[in-house]
């Protein structure tokens, strides 16, 4: 007998069940590592995963199917505090302790996940954070994954306690303002149609036509990266950000302006940006720029 007929192997399926892992989740995993590939609608040992000890074995009633050296069950990927080990909506929903029909439209509303005409789809952001586009084997419909590090992501955190009504004390906006000397010398007194109080006449305008446009927006919202970053309108709809500058003749005003500007390029967000000409011009300027978005005005 020979030394290749010692060694025991066992099915994707029977090593899900030993290490009490969802089938599903069992093949992600080995998707996400490039050790299989899906092709039409069959898995495919790729070459990496025949380096790890992956082979193709053949049963009379069963037909061909991948299998594992028994000791790859040892593998780090394997292991709970693994970055290998992803993790779905519903875990994530579990761990935040909210209903996991809600748990992807905050990852949405983050920027992290956009919504498909089937499923979920991950943004250029999301995959910055380690997200994986995945896809469910009957039906095809996209889903996205996200490693362990996805739990102590910082945007995240601080959204989930402000739903829940633990919000942190608000940061400096290291990018933006020195957040002493710039809420002391503009403080936020002009007051909206929506109520919101906004820093000068020019934000007052531009929220007034958002209000009356009947277009949601929020005002002053942190950008969900790890940099402290706030713009000065985002629209839930289309997830549009919209940045006027009106500083733009001070040095220091400008540098800040354009490290934004690289920032909101980096994670590709949709930016719109006004300055001191479109404020007179709102009715002819916004609706073009929103419409580029898809949000229909008026």
């Amino acid at each position: 007998m020979s030394t290749t007929d010692k060694v025991k192997y066992v099915s994707t399926t029977a090593l899900s069940k030993e290490l009490k892992i969802n089938v599903k989740e069992m093949f992600n995993i080995f998707l996400a590592n490039g050790f299989i590939n899906r092709v039409d609608d069959n898995w495919v040992l790729t070459e990496k995963g025949k380096q790890i000890g992956g082979t193709i074995k053949k049963l009379p009633r069963v037909g061909e199917y991948i299998a594992w050296k028994e000791d790859i069950k040892d593998h780090s990927m394997f292991k709970s505090d693994s970055p290998d080990v992803l993790i779905n909506a519903t875990a994530l929903s579990k761990h935040f302790g909210i209903s996991k029909l809600n748990m992807n439209p905050i990852l949405s509303e983050l920027g992290f996940v956009q919504k498909g005409l089937k499923g979920w789809t991950v943004t250029k952001l999301g995959l910055s954070l380690g997200g994986k586009q995945l896809e469910y084997d009957k039906t095809g419909v996209p889903y996205v994954n996200w490693p362990n590090s996805i739990l102590q992501n910082r945007r995240l955190v601080e959204t989930m306690k402000e739903l829940q009504g633990n919000g942190t004390e608000e940061k400096s906006d290291s990018l933006q303002h020195n957040p002493l000397e710039f809420r002391e010398k503009f403080e936020a007194k002009h007051r909206a149609t929506d109520g919101h109080y906004v820093r000068s006449r020019a934000e007052m305008l531009i929220d007034n036509w958002l209000y009356m446009s009947e277009i949601a927006h929020a005002y002053e919202r942190k950008l969900p990266v790890e940099e402290d970053v706030y713009t000065d309108f985002y629209l839930p709809v289309g997830k549009v950000y919209i940045e006027y500058w009106g500083m733009e003749n001070d040095p220091k005003y400008a540098a800040r302006k354009q490290e934004k500007l690289r920032i909101y390029h980096k994670y590709g967000f949709n930016l719109i940006e006004l300055n001191d000409a479109d404020i007179q011009n709102l009715d002819d300027i916004l609706p073009k720029k929103l419409l580029m978005f898809g949000i229909k005005a008026y």
